[in-house]
């Protein structure tokens, strides 16, 4: 049986985060919308291996842009920050 060509409408918030898997694990977007059909639909075995360990539990939510961008004062950095908080559980 030959392949069939199907045309896709995705919500913004699905491209987005297709975008993100994407570019995250270096496969195209049509192989991740594939394999997912595939699992989806019981053809394949799930090929998805999670990439971090048991402990970890996935993200509840799909990936989406974050609304607000938050803005550090001047001359506060991410790492001052990480650095009180350590101080703060010592």
């Amino acid at each position: 049986m030959a392949a069939m060509a199907v045309n896709l409408r995705l919500r913004p918030d699905a491209v987005l985060a297709l975008r993100a898997e994407s570019e995250r694990t270096g496969l195209s977007q049509q192989q991740i919308l594939r394999r997912a059909v595939d699992e989806h639909l019981g053809i394949a075995a799930r090929t998805r291996t999670p990439e971090w360990p048991e402990w970890v539990e996935p993200p509840a939510e799909p990936y989406r842009e974050p609304r607000t961008r938050l803005t550090l004062p001047t001359g506060v950095t991410s790492l001052d920050l990480l650095d009180d908080l350590r101080q703060e559980r010592l």
